[in-house]
């Protein structure tokens, strides 16, 4: 695919540094996933139906490492990519989805990591993952007995 939209190529004018530090994955990386992103991309129009939206595939990409580097909100990649709230979501779940199921991007289940874990006792993982998505925390429920009522004012 040769077309590419501003941003992106805004972007691969970039330092490598710069690159990661703003989208959380090497520039060789990034090409990988649009290399795997480019044919269910095609084969997804090539039989015609309903035009793409004015979201290229790279733009697809780089919004999506967008979302997942800095949580930004699906309304605020909307507005900056001038287009709807659903396209946005649309694009996001259609580049997870296929990175998952072309397997590169996979990461082992955690039965995987424990019979590894066994097979290898002593040597140091190569990279460890960690969940920091946010977690709603169990507050106390407010219960009549906790609370002091109020003393009524009697006016004369």
């Amino acid at each position: 695919m040769v077309i590419q939209s501003a941003r992106v190529q805004k972007a691969l004018i970039l330092s490598n540094r710069k690159f990661k530090q703003l989208f959380g994955v090497k520039r060789e990386t990034f090409s990988k996933m649009l290399e795997i992103l480019e044919q269910p991309y095609e084969k997804l129009h090539k039989l015609g139906g309903k035009p793409p939206t004015k979201l290229l595939l790279e733009d697809r990409l780089l919004l999506t490492l967008q979302y997942w580097r800095e949580y930004r909100t699906l309304e605020h990649l909307a507005y900056e990519y001038d287009t709807v709230v659903s396209n946005i979501h649309k694009a996001i779940e259609w580049v997870e989805n296929t990175l998952i199921q072309s397997g590169a991007f996979r990461l082992p289940g955690k039965k995987t990591l424990i019979i590894n874990k066994q097979k290898s006792e002593g040597s140091q993982p190569q990279a460890i993952a960690i969940d920091v998505t946010e977690s709603p925390i169990e507050r106390p429920k407010k219960n009549r007995k906790d609370t002091i009522p109020a003393r009524k004012s009697i006016i004369l």
